[in-house]
């Protein structure tokens, strides 16, 4: 297998690049929604009918594809000692419910931690032989045939899953040996490259972890590639260059030239926390719903398989005051505006959409992004807003519906001899048109 190169550095080629540029991004292929868009689900977390009441949630919305995180530390804290109860009643739960599932095993366990003597944390530290954390993935996938596919380890590339700091050498060797497990102890099943945080960054060594791994070869394990593409904003950390969809589309362009098996964010999303401020400004219920919409927008038309949005429900004071607030349902299983927003998104979409060629464009606004499909009706949806309001012209529409999904507003709108002039606002609106 060709190495894996990078062309240009990203950083350096978006400094050169206009602000506001106008996107018309065109999809790849079709859309269905329940097999593009899934959820992370902290399911050990809950009492069972809390998890019943979560996952009732879920499929309202018609979606049936989750990620359970399973921490090695907790579930084998003595070797050879496994904790399978727990798993067992999550995992039941989601077969009975017909629910799709990617499980990641995260974690090094007391006995198996590479941890030096006298320092803490040992579960942040890799195992110090990457057999055993094999044999015990394999374990897992031969107990649990009905989950779909087996992530290895979470976010390598940050210290807070790798420490003292990310190793491609030493995840290569981790993946390495737990595909080969894997493949001989559950052959056909699924397996996942760990999810790298961001764009694969390593921010103690520098570099991309990515690319490192492409280099080595890892490509050629026919594991499907994720990463957790989180930003600022919707667009990216600097919305007027749209960094997110500039960086999301070259790495997935180059991860297609490799002849991945598949590219999944595995995580991606924004809290509704208060604050104080950490790591992402403050945006509160409405500003996570806003953001949502848009990003996922963005995501179906930038070459993903498949996205997972983190996460179905907020946690409880075990996590920290930012990881507490991602959910679409607060800690008590109520919908907050994001799933609301989200459902009705997802209404007006319909199951499935395809491509399509969108309204002609008279008059942009500036910073306009627009996606354009089409319902299996016919009837198609131009999806847009604008990095500024501003003033839209269009033609060849003969019918037009304006929807605004993050209120639930719809109005049908006048067409004059074709034409049509819409005011673009920040957020997300969708016109349904013939």
């Amino acid at each position: 297998m060709k190495p894996f190169r990078w062309i240009l550095p990203v950083l350096a080629w978006l400094m050169v690049l206009p602000l506001w540029p106008e996107q018309t991004l065109i999809p790849p292929r079709p859309v269905v929604w329940k097999d593009f868009l899934g959820v992370n689900a902290h399911l050990l977390w809950f009492t069972p009918g809390q998890r019943a009441a979560q996952l009732e949630k879920l499929q309202v919305l018609g979606l049936e594809w989750v990620r359970v995180d399973l921490h090695w530390d907790r579930h084998e804290a003595s070797e050879g000692q496994f904790q399978f109860k727990p798993i067992d009643e999550v995992v039941g739960t989601l077969k009975e419910r017909r629910l799709k599932s990617v499980f990641y095993l995260v974690g090094s366990a007391p006995f198996a931690s590479s941890v030096p003597l006298f320092l803490g944390n040992k579960d942040q530290w890799p195992p110090k032989d990457a057999r055993v954390f094999a044999d015990r993935l394999a374990v897992l996938a031969k107990r649990y045939p009905s989950v779909d596919a087996w992530q290895v380890w979470n976010e390598p590339n940050l210290p807070g899953f790798w420490r003292p700091f990310g190793s491609a050498d030493g995840y290569g060797r981790l993946l390495q040996a737990s595909v080969q497990t894997l493949r001989r102890e559950v052959p056909g099943k699924t397996i996942v490259m760990a999810g790298m945080a961001y764009f694969s960054q390593t921010p103690v060594r520098g570099g991309l972890m990515l690319e490192e791994l492409g280099k080595m070869g890892a490509f050629g394990l026919g594991v499907v590639v994720a990463y957790h593409p989180y930003s600022l904003h919707p667009e990216g950390d600097d919305p007027k260059a749209m960094d997110f969809v500039l960086r999301a589309q070259e790495l997935n362009r180059r991860l297609r030239e490799a002849k991945v098996a598949g590219i999944w964010a595995t995580e991606w999303g924004w809290s509704s926390y208060a604050g104080p401020v950490e790591e992402q400004p403050v945006i509160g219920a409405d500003g996570q719903a806003d953001y949502l919409l848009r990003r996922l927008v963005l995501m179906s038309a930038l070459d993903y398989d498949r996205v997972f949005l983190f996460a179905l429900s907020d946690l409880d004071k075990r996590a920290g005051l930012r990881d507490r607030s991602y959910g679409l349902l607060d800690l008590s299983g109520n919908p907050k505006p994001a799933y609301e927003a989200l459902a009705r998104f997802l209404a007006i979409c319909g199951p499935r959409i395809v491509p399509a060629h969108g309204p002609g464009i008279l008059k942009e606004a500036k910073g306009q992004i627009s996606v354009s499909w089409e319902k299996p009706d016919g009837t198609k949806l131009w999806m847009f807003w604008a990095g500024e309001p501003g003033t839209i012209e269009l033609s060849g529409i003969h019918t037009a519906k304006l929807h605004q999904p993050l209120d639930g507003r719809s109005q049908s709108l006048q067409v004059d001899d074709g034409k049509l002039r819409l005011q673009a606002t920040k957020q997300l609106q969708i016109l349904e048109w013939r």
